[in-house]
């Protein structure tokens, strides 16, 4: 039955092959984002170790007003990466307080996500006209050509933190390329502050991070024929003080075979051997600045908690 089901490789059957025939082996963070794994996100987000969301929420309720102000008057909402939308309705209201018409476009790779978001929206916000947009960003931004300007594009929860500096670049340049001169860029950063407070934040006491980061597993198993054991692999969570960044992996631990049959392919793994599923980058103001600058875009406002410990951005092409 599963032989005959699994037909043609998913789209991502090149990165997780090249991932796991690599040394180190890696996944590709997109495979955290199916609707299991959505759920699982949304869940880390309420808990009292993760702090991004709580304060990149209270940023935008403090200063949604200013932050729209210094946008421009009669904007387009356009938010990518955007899941359930949850932080976005305190900018949707403040928005459509002073706009008679909003045009809302949500975009994700998770279907499942843009509907529960639609129909979240729809009920809170019923001036807001939502249009999602399903989308893998590694297809490019073309996409914002066809939404009407000027636009606000958003990228928030620090949600850029996961690309390597180079890809961060290459990214937000893609976006540059489809913005014009009126459009502006808000994007959210989570910036450098104390482990006692990074780590916990990725290694719950719960263990939800842990089942959020083994869901790839279960992923691979499902959607590639595979038969990893999920549970003989440790959550691993570390700060890089090198790059900058929190790292997420995967450790086996014992030795043991794997097998993806969509691909044919034998994973073999040592004991202590790890995959490494994400990264999280945390910036400075200078880095921010840096990597807009890189991108053709220039930093014109910036908005922080009390504490310092995430910025909201805007900036214009």
């Amino acid at each position: 039955m599963i032989a005959r089901e699994l037909i043609a490789p998913p789209p991502c059957a090149f990165e997780v092959e090249q991932g796991l025939t690599s040394s180190p082996k890696s996944l590709p963070p997109k495979l955290f984002y199916d609707q299991r794994g959505s759920e699982l996100f949304e869940d880390i987000t309420q808990l009292p170790e993760y702090y991004p969301t709580r304060t990149e929420l209270t940023i935008l309720c403090d200063r949604s007003r200013d932050i729209l102000a210094a946008a421009g008057q009669g904007l387009t909402l356009v938010e990518l990466g955007a899941g359930t939308a949850a932080k976005t309705t305190t900018l949707l209201r403040a928005l459509s307080a002073t706009q008679l018409r909003v045009q809302y476009f949500p975009v994700d790779i998770s279907r499942t996500a843009l509907l529960d978001a639609r129909q979240r929206i729809e009920v809170e916000c019923p001036r807001i006209n939502v249009r999602p947009v399903v989308a893998d960003f590694s297809n490019g931004f073309s996409f914002l050509r066809s939404m009407p300007g000027p636009k606000l594009v958003l990228y928030l929860g620090s949600s850029i933190g996961n690309f390597d500096p180079d890809e961060a670049v290459s990214m937000l340049r893609q976006v540059t390329e489809h913005l014009d001169g009126e459009d502006r860029l808000l994007l959210g950063t989570d910036m450098v502050k104390d482990l006692s407070v990074l780590l916990p934040a990725y290694d719950d006491a719960q263990g939800v991070t842990a089942e959020f980061n083994r869901n790839v597993l279960h992923r691979l198993n499902r959607e590639f024929g595979g038969d990893f054991d999920a549970d003989s692999f440790a959550h691993i969570a570390l700060w890089n003080p090198e790059h900058s960044r929190i790292e997420m992996h995967l450790e086996s631990t014992k030795p043991q075979m794997a097998f993806l049959r969509l691909l044919n392919l034998p994973v073999p793994f040592k004991a202590g051997e790890r995959i490494h599923t994400e990264n999280s980058y945390k910036y400075t103001l200078p880095a921010v600045e840096r990597m807009l600058s890189c991108s053709g875009l220039t930093l014109t406002h910036t908005w922080m908690d009390r504490r310092q410990w995430f910025g909201l951005h805007l900036a214009r092409p």
